[in-house]
């Protein structure tokens, strides 16, 4: 069977080898890279331009955003028809092809990235290398031996040693910015680069991208770090540490608050530059722009107005801009902020897919839900699941090793 045509149902006029090719993992890279891109960005805002008042948010935005750097790509190995052929892009790196730039970035983001992690917690590895020592047991081997490994050999934890590293972890995260939003506005030079799709082809795409990845990755970060810190509040509470219970509310309140503002701000740049690119359409009025409107405000209407601009954009910044910001309003406007994000990445993607290039017909994508064959597992809601679940997984076990939200209680920085 053709690639595609499991999952297309036709409309109209289309051409016979016409299929949505692009599935609900192609919805998945942009959304994942763009977590990536704004969770390093919001742990920037502490080790680059100091805003120590969210410190413990921003570190566990960097080890966060390592986790979800390694799923990033996966996507694209999942939706791939040769997915072992992924090594080449890596080892035949050039200009000439998007998808292999994404290589070379994506190896310079990750390596920037795993420096960035290793200097923040160098300290940790080599106090937990030495306090291990000495001790019994199958387990304190294996971690006594993981630890040395990530120490790589650097045990100097003095004050001019720390301080070094302190100097090296601002500039790596100050070369990290411009990387991360290199990786990400790349996704969305991918889709404004297709000339022969009409509604990718605009040069606002890349920065679109940029400020949704924003959004996405300090709300994701958000609720992560609430629902982290609920788990933490539980745990106190059923060991009867009341006053400890009280310290973490306090301190996930404030936070929140502050880190809100940032969130708001970024709503603003996105939703300010996707009208933009909304009234360009419509005042430029392209050939392509009658079968364009007939999707905009007629098929897809409630995914664009109702799903993305309603529940997604309007009804959360209206909830984060009412004084008095509590936990409970800040899950439900992060989470709707989230499926905004989502919303708009499948806008972009399947609704560029909806319409024939005749302009004559459309194409509806039918997301397979029961993996009845690896094609439908791959391309439908089981591996979208799989690539959703996986971050959280990745950053369960690095957090084994550093730690990300540990610190508060013996961290004096």
């Amino acid at each position: 069977m053709v690639h595609g045509a499991e999952w297309t149902t036709k409309e109209l006029f289309t051409y016979p080898n016409e299929y949505i090719y692009w599935t609900i993992q192609i919805v998945m890279y942009p959304l994942m890279t763009g977590f990536v891109a704004g969770a390093f960005v919001l742990s920037s805002l502490y080790h680059v331009f100091g805003q120590k008042d969210i410190k413990d948010l921003a570190k566990f935005s960097l080890v966060f955003s390592f986790a979800l750097l390694i799923v990033a790509p996966m996507p694209l190995l999942f939706h791939l028809q040769q997915p072992q052929r992924n090594t080449e892009v890596f080892f035949t790196p050039h200009f000439t092809s998007a998808i292999a730039a994404f290589g070379m970035v994506y190896l310079i983001y990750m390596m920037i990235v795993a420096a960035e992690v290793w200097f923040v917690y160098r300290k940790h590895f080599v106090e937990q290398a030495i306090a291990l020592i000495g001790k019994g047991g199958l387990i304190n081997f294996v971690n006594r031996l993981i630890f040395n490994l990530l120490t790589l050999g650097a045990y100097d934890i003095g004050e001019q040693a720390v301080h070094k590293d302190e100097k090296l972890i601002k500039v790596l995260a100050g070369i990290g910015i411009p990387v991360a939003f290199f990786l990400h506005g790349y996704a969305g030079f991918i889709f404004g680069s297709v000339k022969a799709n009409a509604l990718w082809t605009t040069p606002l795409m890349p920065i679109i991208f940029i400020m949704s990845a924003v959004v996405s990755g300090v709300a994701l970060c958000m609720v992560t770090y609430i629902v982290i810190m609920e788990w933490k509040k539980f745990r106190a509470k059923k060991k009867h540490e009341d006053q400890v219970s009280v310290e973490i509310k306090g301190a996930e309140v404030d936070v929140i608050r502050k880190t809100s503002k940032y969130l708001i701000a970024a709503m603003i740049a996105a939703m300010t530059l996707e009208m933009l690119d909304l009234v360009f359409r419509g005042y430029t009025a392209m050939k392509s722009w009658d079968i364009l409107r007939s999707v905009i405000y007629g098929k897809d209407f409630f995914n664009i107005f109702v799903l993305q601009y309603l529940c997604g954009n309007l009804i959360p910044f209206i909830l984060l801009l009412i004084p008095g910001l509590t936990i409970r309003r800040a899950v439900i406007a992060t989470l709707l902020v989230l499926l905004g994000v989502f919303m708009m990445r499948w806008n972009v993607v399947i609704g560029g897919q909806a319409f024939s290039n005749s302009y004559a017909g459309y194409m509806h994508y039918s997301m397979p839900i029961i993996p009845h064959n690896l094609e439908a597992f791959k391309e439908g809601a089981a591996g979208a699941l799989v690539i959703a679940i996986l971050p959280f997984v990745f950053f369960w076990f690095f957090n084994k090793f550093a730690p990300s939200l540990k610190f508060k209680r013996d961290n004096n920085e």
